[in-house]
């Protein structure tokens, strides 16, 4: 320390300020006291000045040297508040530019200033100020006039942060690492005044975050969430989404069942999601307040140009929680003026391109929600503004139901959401907001897990079926979806039909059903029904209509949509519509399955409707397109075809029988050979998923069917005459007794559920494991085993993949 105070004693007044302001003396005290450079704001202040008009910095580094000095505990924190708006101020235009268009890969020339930010320590410093006890303290004291202040501070920090996120990834990652400052930006969600900021800033946290957030690691999140207005809790879902769903694993070949049964084995404990879903059902109120939030009534939007804006503005908007600023700010604007009148929306979105102060929250004169349009803006929110409001509301709530719906604790989120009278509540929205008159049908089918930028009305729209198709699928809820006259009709089709009604439908409490002249599921046929032919909402209606028809088949269920149409505007669609889309014709393929399955009078429907050879020829062309496709649809034939084989002592159904175009076809053993070849053929162990096992079952109940009429072995050997005639022997019957082994593994299991295979096919489990225990016999001379049709030399070929 004595050399160090030796060179101190040569400065004295301006040449020691110049002394200590020199690079060389920074570096040599620095080596003296062992307080090395952290930061380049540590840099002498001239020597920043002089690099900043050369690297073009905008003086930033300049500002975040002052602000180091000026935000140190104990300082006066308004002098630090105005430098961090000067700084809102230039980084806020690059955040806005990104937004705009369209949040392209962010790159350090595109975004210099947020770079600079975060280079010279920004990010870590407004960190540090925000978790900062004293900051805490102070906002606690309501009678501190400081608190304002600091609740402007916090929003203002948290706006440059999430700038400089949406333009730098690396800022979002590097602060997704923190778990520490994760769960302390939970703790800013209980102020009102900072919500919307803090909420948006986690929301893009979480998503970049590598590991699954602990919804329970939040301190006294119930408590929390309670606190929550409507309008929070509506927001609050956007970061639920993030914490409840499975991760994208992003690669194809992590999708396949192989892939995922390896996966189980060594994950046997629930999954982060998971114990986040029962967390949030843990917590008080919290479903009954979601169903109140999913159905609450909002007013109608006025004036013809409703969808026009909204289409304009969707394109701005980035999501629900910058709508709900612009909400707010007009909101505060009425209560203060009446005076205002509103005005297009062009010309919101042009002035907001001429707004140089603009912030994602807030200007760089204030951080208040008004100011987040210039002031000439705030009286020209539309109307249709409230409308579009509540439509995003309800997609976040709705996905929040959705994912819940599906997950473990299904039994309890159906009996909260019957008990809390969901589907009526949404059956009273149906016509005056879900599916009005007007549509937008410029879109195109999303994937269940795929990022949507759709619209918010579209958006909104398919979260609404893909929650009827989760909440029917294999439940005796569904029944919810009737009014009680469509439930009386159910009970009286099975009366005339002399069979008893189904247990489910006799078990439903009327009181939970749908109100007035038509119940759910006979709205959503209505709209089915008139949708143009090239709009994509087919797929999504399709698949909550086949969700209804689910499980063990209900004759009456199928009557019911029988004489309201369906089939006839399914076949019209398959035939006579031209879709080409792979994705429509695959949910049509399915319902059609469904909706005809052991029903005789669909198939007698069917042949009035396919009248011609010509209609007959195109129905064949379309299943043999893509056999994935329509695999379902040919395993409903065929099982079909079995019971009415076994009903000859039925005048209508040997009539039918004999007419059918479509039984008839079926019935020639060479068509369901040619089909079981090509449904072995398509797939391998490698390659199942989801998607495609069903070809796999669907092989399995041909060959069921043939083993009971002593007919398995002539299947067989057609398959080794075609394995030959191919030029593969071993190929074909090898890759079959390989998808056996994994069926074995696969549906054996005792997690798996194999009511699915068992209701849907009215062929009990125990034939299905005998008979893949026989196929897969080692006894070369049983004639119903596949080793005894493959030649020695070519036995086990690929039984290593499996294996692998």
């Amino acid at each position: 320390m004595a050399t160090l105070k030796a060179s101190e004693s040569h400065c004295t007044g301006a040449k020691q300020r110049n002394c200590k302001s020199n690079i060389v003396f920074k570096f040599t005290e620095s080596k003296i006291t062992g307080q090395t450079f952290s930061r380049g704001t540590q840099l002498p202040g001239g020597l920043l000045q002089e690099r900043d008009k050369r690297a073009k910095w905008q003086g930033i580094p300049t500002l975040l040297q002052k602000l180091y000095k000026s935000s140190h505990p104990n300082s006066d924190l308004l002098h630090a508040h105005g430098l961090i708006k000067v700084l809102s101020s230039q980084l806020s235009m690059e955040a806005m530019s990104f937004v705009t268009e369209d949040r392209k890969s962010a790159q350090e020339s595109t975004f210099p200033n947020t770079h600079t930010f975060d280079l010279f320590g920004g990010v870590h410093l407004l960190v540090e100020l925000l978790m900062r006890p004293t900051l805490a303290m102070q906002k606690k004291n309501p009678k501190n006039a400081v608190a304002t202040v600091n609740d402007d501070l916090v929003k203002d920090c948290l706006s440059v942060l999430y700038n400089c996120c949406i333009c730098t990834e690396w800022v979002t990652k590097s602060l997704a690492a923190r778990d520490d400052f994760v769960l302390f930006l939970f703790t800013l969600m209980t102020n009102k005044k900072t919500f919307l900021q803090t909420a948006t800033l986690i929301e893009d946290i979480l998503g970049v975050k590598k590991e699954m957030i602990h919804l329970e690691s939040i301190p006294n999140l119930s408590g929390l969430v309670q606190s929550f207005d409507q309008q929070q809790l509506a927001n609050f879902c956007r970061i639920l989404s993030v914490t409840i769903s499975e991760p994208d694993l992003g690669n194809d070949d992590k999708h396949t069942l192989l892939a995922k049964n390896a996966q189980q084995k060594r994950n046997s404990s629930p999954s982060r999601a998971e114990v986040n879903q029962v967390t949030l059902l843990n917590i008080p109120g919290f479903i009954e307040r979601l169903c109140k939030l999913a159905t609450r009534k909002v007013s109608e939007a006025t004036g013809a140009n409703f969808l026009q804006e909204l289409e304009e503005w969707y394109t701005w908007l980035d999501n629900a929680l910058v709508l709900d600023a612009l909400m707010q700010m007009a909101t505060e604007e009425a209560e203060q003026s009446s005076t205002g009148k509103d005005d297009s929306l062009r010309h919101l979105m042009l002035c907001s391109e001429h707004a140089d102060n603009i912030s994602l929250f807030g200007s760089s004169e204030s951080s208040d929600e008004s100011s987040l349009v210039p002031s000439p803006l705030r009286h020209r929110l539309p109307p249709s503004m409230k409308i579009v409001h509540e439509i995003m509301y309800k997609v976040e709530v709705l996905y929040v139901l959705c994912v819940l719906l599906m997950g473990r604790q299904r039994n309890q989120v159906h009996k909260m959401l019957a008990e809390f009278r969901l589907i009526p509540g949404l059956n009273n929205l149906f016509d005056k907001l879900i599916w009005r008159k007007l549509t937008l049908s410029n879109h195109v089918v999303h994937g269940q897990n795929e990022n949507c930028d759709c619209s918010p009305e579209i958006s909104f729209k398919i979260q609404f079926l893909r929650l009827l198709q989760s909440f029917s699928d294999h439940h005796e809820n569904k029944y919810l979806l009737l009014n009680s006259q469509e439930l009386n009709e159910l009970s009286a089709i099975s009366m005339k039909a002399n069979i008893p009604e189904v247990e489910a439908l006799v078990n439903t409490d009327r009181s939970l059903v749908c109100d007035g002249k038509k119940g759910l599921l006979t709205r959503l046929l209505t709209v089915m029904k008139k949708e143009p032919p090239d709009s994509s909402f087919r797929f999504w209606q399709a698949r909550a209509v086949e969700s209804f028809l689910r499980g063990a088949t209900s004759y009456a269920d199928q009557m019911f949509l029988l004489k309201r149409g369906l089939l006839e505007h399914i076949l019209f669609c398959i035939i006579d519509s031209g879709c080409t889309s792979r994705d429509v014709l695959q949910s049509y393929f399915d319902l059609l399955g469904e909706l005809m399955k052991f029903n005789i009078d669909a198939f007698k429907r069917f042949n009035k409707y396919v009248n011609t050879p010509e209609k007959f020829q195109t129905f064949l062309t379309q299943i043999n397109s893509s056999l994935v496709d329509s695999n379902m649809l040919v395993r409903c034939i065929v099982l079909s075809l079995d019971r009415f084989q076994s009903q000859t002592e039925d005048v209508k159904v040997v009539e039918v029988l004999s007419e059918c175009c479509l039984l008839s076809y079926m019935a020639r053993m060479e068509n369901r050979l040619a089909f079981l070849f090509r449904l072995v053929n398509i797939i391998n162990v490698q390659t199942l998923t989801q998607e495609n096992v069903s070809c796999l079952n669907t092989s399995l109940v041909i060959l069921m069917l043939a083993r009971r009429k002593a007919k398995l072995p002539f299947y067989l050997h057609a398959l080794r005459e075609k394995e030959y005639a191919e030029k593969y022997p071993g190929c074909l019957l090898n890759n079959f007794r390989n998808l056996l082994r994994f069926w074995q593994c696969h549906y054996l299991n005792k997690d798996k559920d194999s009511t699915c295979l068992e209701n849907s096919s009215c062929i009990p489990f125990s034939y299905w494991k005998d008979t893949v225990s026989v196929l897969l016999g080692s006894d070369r001379t049983s004639l119903c085993a596949i080793a005894s049709y493959i030649d020695e030399p070519f036995v086990d070929l690929d039984r290593d993949l499996l294996e692998d």
